[in-house]
């Protein structure tokens, strides 16, 4: 029996990374996708670059899509590629539009023409809820996002559930909460707080500037996630969870046990709140997920704690400083 096949858009970023190498633990042939650039950034990748098989191919370019999947032949096709920064997509809500939202129709387009038989994962995101209407969110709660980025999630959300149930695909979508991890953007607060803890600690910097310090977030570790990404895939049917801790912590907290794990006392000192180069038009302050239904039907449940995942981040980026 030939080995499974499988397409991951955004194979160089956090998520896409550490799906590859699960996939490649299970014995998968793995393609990814990656955008032509003059200089590729494959250092998360850089362990199994030599594993895995990479197209060039682009969310805005819909025969690019076709073509890689006609060539991969994939069992199993996981969109992870979006411009997936929400501040970011203040300042270019059209192509975060073109990306995070029509990138979605363009993938599951491509895979109706060239290879429907395949299993379709989409990334859809908690900050689809937004302005939240109810707490916890779960499967069944009203969107209400405040952002383009949201706005575009939402799209790809209910796209997805209409080419499933129009061209009877096996299309689903996980709403996964925040999941960070050592491989987060340096742009992402999580990442951003322990990198310059990190700065901190070796006299590289001596201040750290954040926005809300209320804002509060169900934070888990993306390796954790992406098991999940796997298990959704599967099923017997193809069906949407939301993937959580199902606990909340506030950003001011993530901090606190930041400078901890660095074994920083004096820490209220060297962070500004409220800066307002952070502040964006419109807020979302309370994420926290139930996933009790990805308990139940997948079993799946979160191995790493809160406390586990900000040290192990903040252990990375003093290792990296030093360095």
């Amino acid at each position: 029996m030939s080995a499974k096949r499988a397409l991951i858009t955004g194979i160089t970023g956090q998520d896409g990374s550490y799906l590859a190498e699960l996939l490649l633990a299970k014995g998968y042939e793995v393609f990814g996708l990656t955008r032509r650039t003059s200089t590729p950034n494959h250092s998360r990748i850089a362990s199994i670059v030599d594993k895995i098989h990479l197209l060039s191919g682009d969310l805005l370019d819909q025969y690019s899509l076709y073509q890689a999947i006609k060539e991969s032949q994939p069992d199993e096709i996981y969109n992870l590629a979006a411009q997936s920064f929400v501040k970011a997509s203040w300042e270019q809500p059209m192509f975060t539009g073109e990306s995070t939202g029509l990138g979605v129709t363009r993938m599951l387009d491509a895979m109706r023409m060239s290879k429907p038989d395949a299993k379709f994962y989409q990334a859809s995101s908690s900050e689809m809820f937004g302005k939240v209407i109810e707490v916890p969110q779960t499967e069944l709660t009203p969107f209400y996002p405040r952002s383009p980025y949201g706005v575009a999630k939402v799209y790809g959300h209910w796209i997805t559930v209409n080419y499933r149930e129009s061209y009877n695909l096996f299309a689903v979508s996980g709403i996964l909460f925040n999941h960070e991890s050592p491989r987060r953007g340096l742009e992402f607060v999580t990442r951003k707080i322990t990198n310059t803890v990190a700065k901190i600690k070796y006299g590289k910097t001596d201040k750290l500037y954040l926005g809300n310090p209320d804002a509060k977030r169900d934070w888990g570790f993306a390796k954790d996630y992406v098991e999940m990404m796997w298990l959704m895939l599967q099923q017997e049917k193809p069906e949407d969870f939301v993937i959580a801790t199902g606990e909340t912590h506030s950003v001011s907290e993530f901090v606190e046990k930041a400078f901890a794990a660095a074994e920083i006392s004096d820490w209220e000192s060297k962070v500004v709140w409220n800066d307002p180069r952070y502040s964006r038009p419109a807020e979302v302050d309370h994420l926290i997920g139930d996933p009790t239904k990805a308990k139940k039907i997948l079993g799946w449940t979160p191995k790493t704690s809160f406390d586990e995942l900000v040290t192990l981040m903040v252990q990375a980026d003093l290792e990296l400083e030093k360095n």
